[in-house]
Order: structure tokens, then sequence, then C-alpha cells
């Protein structure tokens, strides 16, 4: 594994960052707005949208993509360079879902009339998406998934709850798997996965806002909301297959190892200015600069594969396992750092950061849970890449 960035990718970081100079927002830079707490801000949604724009008519969001789907046939590390870009400008503009995780599904899985239709709008940035995998019942085990669509005609008629839907609020497409077969044995062959348009009649919206006060999460409500069978991606009942393969991208389309990078450097700083670097804290911010090299490499190892055409699985795991705890260890030092004035929120005259501290910590704790628990990551690593036997 060779990880040296080529001369064409370090060109490509310069004319990103000479791009992100001028027109990322420069609030969000004075606030150190990170990538977990954007959904704090009352403009996110247009700024996001906004940037999205920009980056979609410079080929950017789909620059790795094959050419002959509107890429530029580039290396994963292409988006690995611009996502790391992005946060280190405290820039918002990247669709995580659309960009990150259902174009690379579409491309996998999908027909070609569904890669025609679908993959322009992401690729300019003027399509959001979300996704619907969670229930209320059913998290980890999206096998036992309950939302129903029965057959209908040339439709599909759902009716049921998900919930945890990020971006479900303002996304326009939604990446959506449902039981399709009720009596299926095993369950998982009963699953199907499809495309909706989230302007369909039938569907409802609710906001779940978390404990940091960031309404990021949904819970999506379907009374009789019909989808045409054209929308199937990767045949009726082999819904199952498309998530797993989803789910690996899902896993790396966040460079969580930069987040807590430059997080990390913002609190250093911090520390610098006020005098706050004691014997105790330099050794931890030491400690966690080390963890985030660490990550760094576990995630250019899946973007190193990924540009091989392999499909990482334990090693995907392994990435967004252990960026996404580290992200809340650098989110917990920023808490000891900062002292008292870790509790200060925005607003607050003397919060540092504009209240960034105790925003990026209550929002931290999710992070162990999204994008598959912890738990279940450690299932993958132990299973698939150690080979344990399972134990339930």
């Amino acid at each position: 594994m060779d990880f040296a960035f080529t001369p064409e990718e370090e060109a490509f970081r310069e004319e990103v960052a000479a791009f992100l100079e001028k027109e990322a927002p420069k609030e969000y830079r004075e606030k150190r707005v990170t990538f977990f707490d954007m959904s704090g801000q009352p403009d996110w949604i247009a700024v996001h949208r906004g940037m999205a724009e920009k980056l979609g008519a410079r080929g950017w969001l789909s620059i790795h993509w094959p050419g002959e789907y509107g890429g530029q046939d580039a290396s994963p590390f292409y988006r690995l360079i611009l996502r790391e870009e992005l946060t280190r400008y405290h820039c918002p503009g990247y669709d995580s879902i659309g960009a990150g995780i259902v174009a690379p599904a579409i491309l996998l899985k999908g027909s070609e009339e569904q890669k025609k239709k679908h993959l322009p709008g992401i690729a300019s940035g003027k399509v959001m998406w979300c996704e619907t995998l969670s229930e209320p019942g059913h998290g980890s085990d999206l096998a036992a998934l309950e939302v129903f669509a029965r057959e209908e005609d040339d439709s599909f008629v759902v009716n049921g709850q998900k919930i945890w839907t990020t971006n479900g609020h303002f996304a326009d497409w939604n990446a959506l798997i449902v039981r399709t077969d009720r009596a299926a044995k095993p369950n998982y062959r009963g699953i199907t996965f499809f495309l909706l348009d989230m302007k369909t009649p039938g569907i409802t919206v609710n906001p779940i806002v978390n404990m940091a006060g960031h309404h990021d999460f949904n819970e999506v409500f379907f009374d009789d909301v019909r989808i045409p069978r054209e929308n199937i991606v990767g045949g009726l009942n082999r819904g199952f297959y498309v998530v797993m393969s989803l789910l690996d991208y899902e896993r790396t389309t966040d460079t969580v190892y930069a987040f807590a990078d430059t997080y990390l450097r913002d609190l250093e700083g911090y520390a610098r200015e006020n005098d706050r670097l004691t014997p105790v804290s330099r050794n931890r911010l030491a400690e966690l600069t080390a963890e985030c090299e660490v990550a760094r490499l576990l995630h250019y190892r899946v973007a190193w594969m990924q540009g091989r055409g392999e499909v990482p699985n334990y090693e995907s795991a392994m990435s967004k396992m252990y960026s996404f705890e580290l992200l809340q260890r650098v989110a917990e030092f920023g808490m000891e750092l900062a002292g008292p004035y870790g509790q200060l929120a925005e607003g607050s005259e003397r919060a540092p950061w504009n209240g960034r501290i105790p925003s990026c910590y209550l929002r931290s704790f999710g992070h162990s849970l999204e994008q598959g628990t912890s738990e279940i990551d450690r299932d993958v690593i132990a299973q698939r890449g150690m080979g344990l036997p399972r134990l339930r």
C-alpha cells in the first residue's frame, strides 16, 4: 500500500483549497463549525445546498465516478481530498447520503435507466437524498424490519414508520428499504430496496431534535405511499444485498478522522491562546494526535482498496468504529480543556467559538450509534476480519 499522493492529486488539493478560500462561508470558519454540528446554524440548509451546487458545477461531487456516468474516472482519493479540504475550511456542500452512499449503490446495483435518471442530479448537487433504514424497533437488526409494501398492479404501496432519518426534512429523494415478503425464510430474503420521490403523497416527516439542539434526524411515516415498480434497485426481495453494499460505503463516506484532526488542532490553538496547556493536557493532546494519524491511515487503506476495485468490508467497519469513537474522545478532551467555559453554549458572551465545544460534545454521544453501532462494527471485524464464530 502506497498512500503518497501523486502530483496530480496534490494539484487537485491546491485547486480545491484555492476555491474554498474564496467560496467557503466565512462565518462558519470563524465559528469553527464542524460537519456534525452545522445543522445547528439557522441558515445551514440554504448554505449547504448553495455550496453543493458550486461543487457540482465543477464536477467534484462525481469526480471518482466512471466517465460514462459523468465522472472523470479519478481514484477515490480525489473524493477523500475534497472532503479533507471541506473539513479544513469548515464548509458544507457534500451530500454524504446522495453522493457518498446512494450513488455508489446505484452504480453497483442500479439499472441503466436508474443511473441515467438519478446520477446527474446527485452529480450537480441540486438533488439531495435521505435514507430510511432504521425503524423504532429495528436499528442494528435490519433483517427484521417490518415496514411493509404490498404489491398492487405495477406499484408497491408502503405503510409504516421509519426513524433516525438524517436530512429527511429537506431531501428530494429517499433510499428506502421495506419488507415485501413476510413469509420469506430467512427474513432478509423478503426485503426490497426502493428509490422514492419525497414529494409522493402520503409521506409525513416529523423532526427529532437531539440533545445538542440540532435538527439532523427525523421520523418518517408512510400512509399508502405508492412507488412504481421501476424504482426497485437490485430486484424484488433482493434489497438486503443492496443495503449490505451500501453500508460498506456509508461507513467510509465521511472522513471522520479529518473532523477529529481539524477540531483537535483548533482546540490546541485555543489552549495556547488562553494559556490552558498543562503537562497533563499536553500529553493527552499528543496521544489524540497520534490516534488521528492511525484513523487517517485506516481510512486511506479503504480508499486504496476501493481504487483497486475491491469492496472493503471489515476494513470499512474498522475505519468507521475507530474514527467515530476517536471523535468522541476529542470532543471530551475539548470539554476538559475549556473547563467551566466548556459549558457555555452559543449566544453566551464568553463561550469559546460561539459555543462549539459543548455543541460538539453533546452531539458526539451519537457517534457510536450512527452508521451502524460500534457493537455491530466489532461483530463485523471479529467475524469477517478475524474469522471468529458468531455469538448470536
